[in-house]
């Protein structure tokens, strides 16, 4: 079974606490990308997330030039490099989420996504029952 050191992106594209609101958006769509880890030097101390900047940002009338501290999110479920895919893919599950940074103790590694995991067969499984459980929470979320 592959770990997450072979799945992952290793150039991962950060924003930190000098950027706001308005320059994660843009770089998030500059890069097609839908969350940005937010680091301090190479440390991970955050995530924010489209999802972060409608609702914590958009919906509660903070404009662009809000600090990204204030919207991000803080607790950070992170895996090593040596996670394996299938470990992955159920903390995923587990937690509603498509994206994990990949951390050395605090230092930011990369990044893997749950469309990662799907390219290995073994997880096939754990990742589609992944992006199902995700997929029926966010339309649950909806109504």
């Amino acid at each position: 079974m592959k770990t997450i050191n072979e799945l992952m992106t290793k150039e991962v594209e950060c924003c930190t606490l000098l950027d706001n609101v308005y320059e994660v958006a843009l770089k998030m769509k500059e890069l097609n990308v839908g969350a940005i880890p937010i680091v301090d030097g190479d440390k991970l101390i955050g995530m924010i997330t489209d999802r972060d900047i409608v609702v914590r940002g958009v919906a509660e009338k903070h404009p662009g030039s809000t600090k990204v501290e204030d919207i991000m999110s803080k607790q950070i479920i992170t895996v090593s490099p040596e996670t394996t895919a299938r470990e992955a893919a159920e903390l995923m599950a587990k937690h509603q989420i498509r994206r994990l940074p990949v951390t050395e103790g605090k230092k930011l590694v990369g990044i893997v996504a749950l469309g990662d995991l799907a390219v290995e067969k073994i997880t096939d499984y754990q990742a589609g029952k992944a992006l199902s459980d995700i997929s029926e929470h966010t339309s649950s979320d909806m109504h």
